[in-house]
């Protein structure tokens, strides 16, 4: 795999290189896994929602009571964690309260599947009852007039909207220290983050702090938190979720995603949000399926569950400049799922190595756009000034981050004339490459599989002054947003690291629209995944 810069010239005298032989995947068996302190499970991951829904409709417990119990949980854990922006606990009380008042009087029939249960929601999604600020001071107390689509459809299914979690600004960035408002920390090591940029909804699900979460992946922003706090995260196919009402950042990549503790929370959360609307042009009108009805209870699987499943192992991603504990814990991922009965293959991208630079150059460009409309009159805070120009100036030099500014200024210069063909039109030309690449794949293999990040979770200020090996971090997700495609992450392993080790994600990768397949198969691994607990070692002491 070529480091960022050597991926950049490769990037700009690009050719197709034709795909090397298949090899068989070699079990992980005969290597050494990489030492790591893991806690014992009792048994496989619950579904949080199925509880909540059944202690409520058969009166075992309130939602008054559930929902006190999460928010007493957040209360201990946010000085922290700092996962949220915003808590909106008393409305949450008091949508409790209705709650339990539509069931004493409706029973079953008067409450929707998510009924009772707590949801964050990233802070780039508008809500209309709380602030909404894209995690930048320019947005600072605005509050929109609506609801994002994806939030009102949680909102009609029961859910009750506990806070607005924290983000790197607008989206941009990989560890959520980018945030204009406070650093989130990983609830597995506190001294490490949380991935970005959706790491407060990561954490805030990995700490139990909200049942499940909504983020957005516009180059891995799902995918690496959820690996790094040992949380489930699912990024849908481009349209499959409507954008509306999420805050833009590149338009032709950005994709509402969901988190949870299990497969089947979020799929749960996927059959809720998923769908056409009218206000977004790039929603699909697919049909949606319920997600859950392929999820079976363990103890009704075959012995051999996955049996004729055909399941490639992208080459590209286990060499060079992956760390060795995640190597051995995806091959051991991949090891058993050979032994449910898939074959496993060694699958090669060539055009792998190229995402990375393209994606940098097409994410910015559309940023350049985008955020133009922050400019202290249309939005955003403004600073008082003599002149119009002045005041554009002054308003986007107080109200913006510094990695912010400076993924404008990229997108600005690769637009701008005598270097449109040198930059982005050639970063589209790659884009169609990657794409081509995964489609021959997906002709053969049902699911790719890769790791979700090079490495588990790192120090908090590792990577502030090096911008190079923090993009780098994205080589493994973001040809799958370049090629539109959904791909869910699961916790698979533990490498060295804090108190009980930091967890370590698997992403499965499927065609377009193929969600029910991933959350199939992720759901059969998750549940058969034996001696791994993915509790953080904070909850101990709650």
């Amino acid at each position: 795999m070529p480091p960022p810069l050597q991926a950049h010239r490769m990037l700009l005298s690009h050719r197709r290189i034709s795909s090397g032989p298949r090899r068989r995947f070699t079990a992980v068996s005969s290597l050494s896994s990489a030492p790591a302190k893991t806690v014992v499970a009792p048994g496989p991951a619950p579904s949080s929602i199925l509880s909540i829904r059944e202690s409520l409709l058969s009166g075992e417990r309130t939602a008054v009571d559930i929902t006190s119990e999460y928010l007493s949980r957040l209360r201990r854990t946010e000085p922290s964690v700092r996962s949220f922006i915003h808590v909106a606990d008393a409305a949450a009380e008091r949508e409790a309260e209705e709650l339990d008042r539509r069931i004493a009087s409706g029973g079953k029939d008067a409450v929707g599947p998510l009924a009772g249960v707590l949801v964050g929601v990233k802070d780039n999604l508008c809500t209309a009852a709380m602030p909404s600020t894209g995690g930048s001071r320019i947005l600072d107390g605005f509050q929109p007039a609506y609801d994002a689509t994806a939030v009102r459809r949680l909102r009609e299914a029961g859910a009750i909207v506990v806070g607005k979690t924290n983000l790197d600004e607008f989206g941009m960035g990989s560890t959520t220290e980018g945030s204009g408002f406070q650093v989130t920390t990983n609830p597995w090591d506190d001294s490490c983050v949380p991935g970005g940029s959706s790491g407060g909804s990561a954490s805030a699900v990995s700490a139990r702090q909200c049942v499940v979460s909504l983020g957005s992946d516009t180059g891995g922003s799902v995918r690496q938190p959820a690996s790094f706090c040992g949380v489930v995260g699912l990024k849908p196919t481009y349209g499959r979720v409507s954008r509306f009402g999420l805050m833009a950042y590149a338009s032709s990549l950005d994709v509402v995603g969901c988190f949870g503790s299990s497969v089947f929370d979020t799929a749960t959360m996927l059959s809720v949000i998923a769908g056409h609307d009218k206000m977004d042009s790039t929603s699909s009108s697919n049909d949606v399926p319920d997600y859950r009805s392929d999820l079976v209870s363990p103890n009704l699987l075959e012995s051999k569950p996955l049996n004729n499943v055909r399941i490639g192992i992208i080459q590209e991603t286990l060499g060079e400049g992956v760390d060795t504990g995640v190597i051995s814990s995806v091959k051991a991922a991949a090891s058993h799922l050979e032994q449910l009965g898939s074959v496993v293959e060694e699958v090669t991208l060539p055009s792998f190595s190229l995402g990375l630079p393209a994606y940098y150059i097409l994410a910015s460009s559309e940023a350049s756009s985008n955020l133009s409309r922050y400019d202290g009159i249309r939005y955003g805070k403004q600073v008082p000034a003599d002149e119009l120009n002045e005041l554009y100036g002054d308003s986007r030099a107080n109200g913006l981050g510094h990695e912010v500014k400076m993924r404008i200024l990229m997108g600005t210069y690769a637009l701008s004339a005598g270097y449109y063909d040198a930059y982005y039109k050639r970063a589209q030309q790659v884009r169609t490459l990657v794409k081509k690449s995964f489609e021959e794949a997906l002709k053969r293999y049902d699911v790719l599989i890769s790791p979700a990040a090079p490495s588990a979770a790192y120090k908090i200020g590792e990577k502030t002054n090096d911008p190079l090996a923090m993009y780098a971090g994205d080589i493994m997700t973001v040809n799958v947003n370049l090629a539109g495609l959904p791909a869910l992450v699961v916790p698979c392993g533990f490498v060295e690291g804090g108190s009980a080790g930091l967890p370590v994600g698997l992403q499965m990768i499927g065609s377009p629209f193929s969600e029910g397949n991933l959350l199939r198969i992720g759901h059969i691994f998750e549940q058969t995944l034996q001696d791994l607990s993915f509790v953080p070692p904070l909850l101990a002491d709650i």
